[in-house]
Protein backbone atom coordinates (compact mmCIF):
# COMPACT_ATOMS: atom_id res chain seq x y z
CA UNK A 1 0.00 0.00 0.00
CA UNK A 2 1.20 3.48 -1.13
CA UNK A 3 1.28 6.07 2.08
CA UNK A 4 0.12 9.21 0.58
CA UNK A 5 0.51 12.78 1.76
CA UNK A 6 -2.41 14.64 1.67
CA UNK A 7 -3.02 17.74 3.66
CA UNK A 8 -1.94 17.59 7.40
CA UNK A 9 -0.91 13.67 7.05
CA UNK A 10 3.16 15.19 6.77
CA UNK A 11 3.72 12.00 4.98
CA UNK A 12 2.66 9.63 7.53
CA UNK A 13 1.21 7.10 5.38
CA UNK A 14 -2.33 8.77 5.70
CA UNK A 15 -2.42 9.35 10.05
CA UNK A 16 -2.67 13.44 9.93
CA UNK A 17 0.08 15.35 12.33
CA UNK A 18 -2.81 16.43 14.47
CA UNK A 19 -2.97 12.65 16.08
CA UNK A 20 0.58 12.39 16.86
CA UNK A 21 1.23 15.79 17.57
CA UNK A 22 -1.96 16.01 18.73
CA UNK A 23 -1.25 14.21 21.75
CA UNK A 24 1.66 16.93 23.07
CA UNK A 25 -1.03 19.60 22.10
CA UNK A 26 -3.47 17.88 24.01
CA UNK A 27 -1.33 17.13 27.08
CA UNK A 28 -0.80 20.61 27.09
CA UNK A 29 -3.78 22.02 27.24
CA UNK A 30 -4.70 19.11 30.67
CA UNK A 31 -1.53 19.40 32.30
CA UNK A 32 -1.72 23.79 32.18
CA UNK A 33 -4.85 23.40 34.14
CA UNK A 34 -2.53 20.87 36.19
CA UNK A 35 -0.27 23.74 36.95
CA UNK A 36 -2.68 26.31 37.75
CA UNK A 37 -4.57 23.88 39.87
CA UNK A 38 -2.10 21.35 41.43
CA UNK A 39 0.06 23.37 44.30
CA UNK A 40 -2.25 23.92 47.34
CA UNK A 41 -4.86 21.97 46.00
CA UNK A 42 -4.38 19.32 48.54
CA UNK A 43 -4.46 21.93 51.29
CA UNK A 44 -6.93 23.49 50.28
CA UNK A 45 -9.34 20.11 49.80
CA UNK A 46 -8.24 18.49 53.01
CA UNK A 47 -11.17 19.19 55.08
CA UNK A 48 -13.19 17.48 52.61
CA UNK A 49 -11.07 14.62 51.84
CA UNK A 50 -10.24 14.36 55.61
CA UNK A 51 -14.34 14.14 55.85
CA UNK A 52 -14.95 11.12 53.28
CA UNK A 53 -11.62 9.24 53.91
CA UNK A 54 -9.90 10.14 57.58
CA UNK A 55 -6.68 8.30 57.87
CA UNK A 56 -5.53 9.26 54.48
CA UNK A 57 -2.03 11.14 54.67
CA UNK A 58 -3.70 14.16 52.25
CA UNK A 59 -0.97 16.37 53.51
CA UNK A 60 1.54 14.08 51.72
CA UNK A 61 0.10 15.14 47.93
CA UNK A 62 0.41 18.66 48.62
CA UNK A 63 3.08 19.88 45.81
CA UNK A 64 4.82 23.22 45.68
CA UNK A 65 4.50 25.57 42.09
CA UNK A 66 8.49 24.78 41.79
CA UNK A 67 7.42 20.84 42.57
CA UNK A 68 4.40 20.36 40.30
CA UNK A 69 6.57 23.12 37.18
CA UNK A 70 9.12 20.68 37.36
CA UNK A 71 7.85 17.31 37.12
CA UNK A 72 5.14 18.51 34.49
CA UNK A 73 8.25 20.06 32.64
CA UNK A 74 9.85 16.24 32.88
CA UNK A 75 6.31 14.85 31.89
CA UNK A 76 6.13 17.14 28.97
CA UNK A 77 9.62 15.97 27.66
CA UNK A 78 8.54 12.38 27.78
CA UNK A 79 4.83 12.69 25.82
CA UNK A 80 7.18 15.40 23.02
CA UNK A 81 9.47 12.20 22.97
CA UNK A 82 6.70 9.63 22.34
CA UNK A 83 4.54 12.02 19.93
CA UNK A 84 7.65 12.30 17.71
CA UNK A 85 7.73 8.27 17.88
CA UNK A 86 4.43 8.11 16.89
CA UNK A 87 5.01 10.74 14.08
CA UNK A 88 8.03 9.16 12.46
CA UNK A 89 6.18 5.66 12.35
CA UNK A 90 2.74 7.01 11.00
CA UNK A 91 1.20 6.47 14.81
CA UNK A 92 2.73 2.51 14.64
CA UNK A 93 5.43 2.60 17.76
CA UNK A 94 3.86 0.96 20.50
CA UNK A 95 5.37 3.19 22.72
CA UNK A 96 3.34 5.97 21.04
CA UNK A 97 0.06 3.51 20.96
CA UNK A 98 0.58 2.84 24.70
CA UNK A 99 1.40 6.41 25.58
CA UNK A 100 -2.38 7.27 23.49
CA UNK A 101 -3.68 4.76 25.65
CA UNK A 102 -2.52 5.87 28.84
CA UNK A 103 -3.33 9.13 28.22
CA UNK A 104 -6.89 8.18 27.98
CA UNK A 105 -6.65 6.10 31.00
CA UNK A 106 -5.21 9.17 33.03
CA UNK A 107 -8.53 11.42 31.96
CA UNK A 108 -11.03 8.50 32.96
CA UNK A 109 -8.95 8.27 36.61
CA UNK A 110 -9.02 12.21 36.74
CA UNK A 111 -13.26 11.47 36.63
CA UNK A 112 -12.92 9.06 39.00
CA UNK A 113 -11.06 10.71 41.37
CA UNK A 114 -13.44 13.75 41.26
CA UNK A 115 -16.01 11.31 41.65
CA UNK A 116 -14.76 8.97 44.72
CA UNK A 117 -13.59 12.73 46.57
CA UNK A 118 -16.42 14.31 45.87
CA UNK A 119 -15.44 17.56 44.42
CA UNK A 120 -12.65 19.28 42.14
CA UNK A 121 -9.41 17.55 41.65
CA UNK A 122 -6.48 19.07 39.19
CA UNK A 123 -7.18 18.08 35.71
CA UNK A 124 -10.92 16.97 36.09
CA UNK A 125 -11.91 19.74 33.96
CA UNK A 126 -10.19 18.91 30.42
CA UNK A 127 -10.45 14.99 31.22
CA UNK A 128 -13.80 14.81 29.67
CA UNK A 129 -13.24 18.38 27.48
CA UNK A 130 -10.32 17.61 25.61
CA UNK A 131 -8.04 14.23 27.29
CA UNK A 132 -11.06 11.90 26.65
CA UNK A 133 -12.11 12.75 23.33
CA UNK A 134 -8.68 13.50 21.47
CA UNK A 135 -7.93 10.11 22.86
CA UNK A 136 -11.03 8.39 21.37
CA UNK A 137 -10.93 11.15 18.23
CA UNK A 138 -7.19 9.69 17.61
CA UNK A 139 -8.02 6.43 17.79
CA UNK A 140 -10.43 6.35 15.20
CA UNK A 141 -8.22 7.87 12.92
CA UNK A 142 -5.29 5.43 13.59
CA UNK A 143 -8.06 3.08 12.64
CA UNK A 144 -9.48 4.45 9.46
CA UNK A 145 -5.58 4.77 8.39
CA UNK A 146 -4.96 1.03 8.90
CA UNK A 147 -3.16 1.25 12.18
CA UNK A 148 -4.74 -1.01 14.56
CA UNK A 149 -3.76 -1.33 18.24
CA UNK A 150 -2.21 -4.52 18.94
CA UNK A 151 -4.75 -6.90 20.06
CA UNK A 152 -4.69 -9.15 23.26
CA UNK A 153 -4.44 -6.37 26.16
CA UNK A 154 -1.17 -5.94 26.00
CA UNK A 155 -1.47 -2.62 24.73
CA UNK A 156 -4.26 -1.59 27.98
CA UNK A 157 -1.81 -4.03 30.75
CA UNK A 158 1.10 -1.89 29.62
CA UNK A 159 -1.07 1.74 29.75
CA UNK A 160 -2.13 0.56 33.33
CA UNK A 161 1.35 0.15 34.20
CA UNK A 162 3.01 2.56 32.96
CA UNK A 163 0.78 5.37 34.27
CA UNK A 164 1.84 5.07 37.55
CA UNK A 165 5.33 4.33 37.00
CA UNK A 166 5.49 7.25 34.78
CA UNK A 167 4.07 9.39 37.49
CA UNK A 168 5.93 8.30 40.30
CA UNK A 169 8.96 8.62 38.37
CA UNK A 170 8.51 12.72 37.62
CA UNK A 171 7.57 13.38 40.99
CA UNK A 172 10.38 11.53 42.51
CA UNK A 173 12.60 13.23 40.37
CA UNK A 174 10.58 16.43 41.01
CA UNK A 175 11.24 16.23 44.62
CA UNK A 176 14.51 15.22 44.46
CA UNK A 177 15.69 18.46 42.01
CA UNK A 178 13.62 21.20 44.19
CA UNK A 179 14.50 19.41 47.45
CA UNK A 180 17.81 21.76 47.89
CA UNK A 181 15.86 24.51 47.13
CA UNK A 182 13.57 24.24 49.82
CA UNK A 183 15.62 23.19 51.96
CA UNK A 184 18.04 26.50 51.87
CA UNK A 185 16.68 29.44 53.67
CA UNK A 186 16.14 32.62 51.90
CA UNK A 187 18.35 35.59 52.65
CA UNK A 188 16.99 37.34 55.29
CA UNK A 189 14.81 34.90 56.33
CA UNK A 190 14.98 33.11 59.73
CA UNK A 191 17.40 30.19 60.25
CA UNK A 192 14.54 27.90 60.76
CA UNK A 193 11.83 28.71 58.01
CA UNK A 194 12.65 26.24 55.20
CA UNK A 195 11.22 26.65 51.61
Amino acid sequence: MEAHSGAGDAGTGGVPAAVTWGLLAAWALHDAEELATMPGWARRARPRLERRFPGVPWERLDVSRAHATVAIGLMGGAVAALSAAGARTGGRSPAFQMALAAFGLHGVAHVAQAALTGGYTPGVVTSPLVVIPFTVWARRRLRAAGVEAPRGGALTAGAVAAVPLLLAGVHTAAHALTRRRRNTPRAGAPRDRWY
